[in-house]
């Protein structure tokens, strides 16, 4: 076969040396690369060995019915294009040939612009061809690659520890894994596809998932959690994210849920431990601070001032462990869900009046002002438990004075907005750097400076309050500008009339 071996190769089977001489002529200039043979029986050989894409393929061979000839290539090589040349064409002949699998007829005699037109529409179905088998097997070999990829994804969801479920952007499930089924408790017979109501008994985190599959919650910082109980002794922890296209819409989204029943186990067993142990101790400690208080009123001026300061540190450090320990307690409380056992109609500007006279004279003592700041239009009454208030607002006003230097300034505003009140307990002292702002509300934290070192505290100031806040369906935060001050915020709701 004549010209380069890359070039499209062309199988000439004519009877007539002319005739195939002729048409080499031709092709060759075309940049085609060409074998030739006179017989019928030779040609399969030749598709073998030479690799040629199309054949030009007369009908009346001396040896083989042309015809034959054509199925035996369309059965063993069926990408070749075959064109019939033949000087007894007919209709019929024609409507033969193309039944057998052939691409073009060209009756003999022809031209040879006739042949090159021919040749090279049977080259560009010959290039189609094979582009379109390339596509389908890179489409097959994608699909199989997706799958693999799709069963590896799914092998290792399925492993995971923890309960993971997928949802579309319309909320039905499509995916969740043995673990997930496991928590619920789920019919092993349950496939995805069911309502949302089929995998999550829990009203509260049905509306969850609803948000997260239609976009809500999409920010870095927007990821709410949520805790739910399946009877007494189980509880889980859900957590989700909505799922993004490359475009940033919302395709569904993903739930993962945890069990923290040990961790719940172990939260309520050291509740009672600390509870006990406080009770056990509080008792006996007043005793001693009780004693230590009547030593010290005896024994005034009996004993040397070096001893006298002594037992009043003692007396001063047994208070502060009283107190202390009447914290824990009240965290205790909080922690086990007793919080408002009396809750009543509760003015609270009156309350707050109170609270503010009683640490008046604290404030005074280092020189401070501490002010109330009305709403223009008199607050409604909100239902609470008035120790429960003054438990937050005392603990809110003492840190305030406690972290001012003298002549400082407390402010106490009141304000609305819908249904809901907002009481700012501002000041101008140390302030607090960010670092700690998300800490301060942590139990026994407590920020030690410089300027801070002195201050005694249980550190369980703000968590008492910030429980208590949020058992009331209210929220606690701070603003703070170190040397600047602080403003602790509480939003309490006022109860539908």
């Amino acid at each position: 076969m004549s010209q380069a071996p890359d070039a499209v190769g062309v199988l000439i089977v004519d009877d007539e040396p002319r005739i195939r001489d002729g048409l080499a002529r031709v092709l060759t200039a075309m940049g085609y690369r060409i074998a030739a043979t006179g017989r019928g029986e030779e040609v399969l050989g030749l598709l073998a060995g030479e690799n040629a894409a199309i054949v030009l393929l007369d009908l009346q061979l001396p040896d083989v019915n042309g015809m034959l000839v054509l199925r035996k290539i369309r059965e063993r090589y069926p990408h070749v294009v075959v064109i019939i040349i033949t000087g007894f064409g007919t209709v019929q002949t024609a409507a033969e040939a193309m039944r057998n699998g052939a691409y073009d007829l060209l009756p003999k005699p022809f031209e040879p612009e006739q042949l090159r037109i021919a040749i090279r529409r049977a080259h560009e179905k010959m290039l189609l061809e094979k582009e379109a088998r390339q596509l389908q097997q890179d489409k097959l070999r994608t699909l199989a690659d997706l799958s693999i990829e799709k069963s590896r994804t799914h092998t290792i969801i399925d492993a995971l520890p923890i309960g993971v479920m997928v949802t579309n952007a319309r909320g039905e499930v499509v995916l969740f894994n043995p673990t997930f089924a496991r928590y619920m408790a789920l019919p092993a017979d349950l496939a995805e596809g069911s309502p949302l109501a089929a995998y999550i008994p829990d009203e509260g985190l049905r509306r969850l998932v609803l948000e997260f599959s239609q976009g809500c919650h999409v920010g870095p910082d927007d990821s709410p959690t949520y805790e739910f109980s399946l009877g007494p002794d189980k509880f889980l922890f859900a957590r989700g994210r909505p799922v993004l296209d490359d475009q940033g819409r919302c395709v569904g989204a993903v739930l993962t849920i945890v069990d923290i029943t040990a961790m719940k186990v172990l939260d309520r067993l050291k509740r009672e431990f600390v509870a006990k142990v406080s009770h056990e101790l509080r008792s006996p400690l007043s005793t001693i601070h009780e004693q230590l208080a009547v030593v010290l009123s005896d024994l005034v001026g009996q004993v040397s001032p070096a001893d006298e300061h002594l037992l009043s540190r003692a007396k001063e450090k047994t208070q502060g462990l009283i107190a202390l320990i009447g914290d824990l307690l009240d965290l205790s409380r909080i922690e086990s869900g007793v919080v408002c056992e009396a809750p009543k109609n509760v003015q609270l500007e009156e309350l707050l009046e109170n609270i503010i006279a009683f640490l008046g004279t604290k404030a005074a003592a280092k020189g401070q002002s501490l002010t109330l700041t009305r709403c223009a239009e008199p607050l409604p009454a909100i239902k609470a438990d008035p120790l429960a208030l003054e438990s937050i607002f005392g603990n809110l006003i003492t840190n305030a004075i406690n972290y001012t230097p003298e002549k400082g300034r407390i402010e106490v505003r009141l304000g609305r907005s819908d249904n809901q009140v907002h009481i700012h307990v501002s000041d101008n002292g140390f302030g607090l750097e960010p670092r700690h702002l998300e800490k301060i509300f942590e139990r026994f934290y407590r920020v030690k400076t410089d300027r801070t070192r002195y201050i005694t505290g249980t550190g369980l100031g703000l968590p008492i309050a910030k429980g208590l806040v949020e058992a009331m369906g209210g929220r606690i935060g701070v603003q703070s500008v170190p040397e600047q001050g602080s403003t602790f915020t509480v939003d309490l709701p006022i109860e539908a009339e």
